[in-house]
């Protein structure tokens, strides 16, 4: 396979993403993506993360400091967020779409506004103020991924899509580690506030760097012109909307990343709160167990689920979610008994597998997003995905756990947060079987770049 080259030297992505273009009478036309745009987008992602799940491991801490009640902990460590980065995710991304914009400078102001919006968490005096930093760090994470998957599709060709969208996604199992670790050790040794400004403050340089690390492909040619709109006219929003909405595919799937992001956000949380409420470890003991153990198997499940997904997709395309379908399924009798382990040492190892098997979805079903609608459409397609992870998934699923833990206190005592967990494990057979469902479209669907 012959490497395409850039004029600063860079060759192929990890694992071989790049292919070389092909002539533009003939086929749409893909350049390399730059090793060093791919491994920038990543880390960013990886502090993307980590700034939003850091409060998971610190939310034992601050319910103390604030007493709060889980409900209140739920609307902190979810909606608080969530609501905003939705709200915002279609217009930015609509812009990101635009021919004139400049993603790179787009996700630079991006890491810059929820970096600062951490460290103002770390400085918040009031339960109010948290809550309006938490909101704050939502309006600037809004801007990143639709711009970066945007800028991977228009370099990576469909049938490597899945494994370059997964890269990318290491960063939440990667982010979600580190959160865990910096942010319990932190917690245990110097408190939750000085936590959050530690994990904020290099985001700031990072900001700064991220233009001279990457280069906007619509600016320096590395994109073909078949691979871009034509006109810098976008697509009036109800025309996009309603492209998406006709694709039965695409339906399913917003429904089944809804479901699924709302049970694994919501068990971050709160299995962080059982193994500390329960088992009596410390938020930095939490950290590191929980932290180290399940984000390996995060990273081994997104990248695995990728690959496959590319590997059998070439021979059916619908097999790029047979994957995912069959994992999470598998999945949800492994979580019911790990909740139910009296030890933590035996929730733990219990927990790995289905950890890995629950997070194979994302490579393959972003690049089915992707690959569902024309070219100028990707950022806006993106978003709505998100918006229906994040609202339904990060701003609703902590909140719904807190609740459900309060209205089991009567009945479970200390046990409420294992009842909650107990329900959240078996409601993962919903979203295999949605994923299942849009399988059987996905070929006729797919569009072909």
């Amino acid at each position: 396979m012959t490497v395409t080259r850039t004029g600063a030297g860079d060759t192929l992505p990890p694992a071989g993403l790049a292919v070389t273009a092909a002539p533009a009478a003939t086929a749409p036309t893909y350049t390399a993506m730059p090793r060093t745009m791919l491994w920038t987008l990543m880390i960013i992602y990886i502090f993307n993360f980590l700034d939003r799940q850091i409060v998971s491991i610190l939310a034992e801490p601050i319910k103390r400091d604030f007493g709060l009640s889980d409900t209140q902990l739920g609307l902190m460590t979810g909606l608080a967020f969530a609501l905003f980065y939705t709200l915002l995710g279609i217009p930015i991304a609509r812009y990101a779409d635009r021919s004139t914009t400049n993603r790179v400078s787009l996700i630079a102001w991006s890491v810059a506004i929820w970096s600062a919006m951490t460290m103002a968490c770390g400085a918040a005096r009031t339960f109010p103020q948290l809550l309006l930093a938490r909101v704050g760090v939502g309006v600037g994470e809004a801007g990143c991924t639709p711009a970066a998957h945007s800028l991977i599709s228009d370099s990576v060709p469909p049938e490597k899509r899945s494994s370059a969208i997964a890269f990318y996604g290491l960063g939440i199992p990667i982010g979600s580690l580190l959160g865990m670790v910096i942010g319990g050790g932190l917690a245990d040794a110097y408190g939750w506030r000085t936590a959050f400004m530690a994990v904020g403050l290099p985001g700031l340089v990072l900001a700064v760097l991220v233009p001279f690390l990457m280069k906007e492909p619509r600016r320096v040619g590395m994109v073909a012109g078949d691979r871009m709109p034509k006109a810098k006219v976008q697509v009036p929003v109800g025309e996009a909307l309603r492209e998406l909405a006709t694709s039965r595919c695409f339906v399913l799937l917003c429904l089944a990343g809804g479901l699924i992001a709302f049970l694994s956000y919501g068990k971050t949380v709160w299995v962080s709160v059982l193994f500390i409420r329960n088992f009596g470890l410390t938020p930095g003991e939490t950290g590191l167990y929980l932290g180290v153990s399940l984000g390996v198997a995060s990273m081994i499940g997104t990248w695995g689920g990728g690959k496959l997904a590319d590997h059998f997709g070439k021979r059916d395309r619908k097999h790029m979610l047979t994957g995912p379908a069959v994992a999470i399924a598998v999945a949800a009798p492994m979580l019911f008994l790990a909740y139910s382990a009296s030890d933590w040492r035996v929730a733990l190892a219990l927990l790995i597998l289905p950890t890995a098997m629950n997070i194979m979805y994302y490579g393959p079903v972003y690049a089915c997003v992707q690959g569902l609608v024309r070219p100028e459409l990707r950022a806006v397609a993106a978003s709505v995905m998100l918006f229906s992870q994040n609202l339904i998934g990060l701003g609703l699923g902590p909140l719904l756990f807190g609740v459900m833990s309060d209205a089991f206190q009567p009945l479970a005592g200390a046990d409420s947060v294992r009842w909650v967990l107990y329900g959240a494990a078996w409601l993962g057979l919903i979203p295999a079987f949605l994923f299942w469902r849009a399988s059987l479209r996905l070929t006729r669907e797919l569009k072909s770049g």
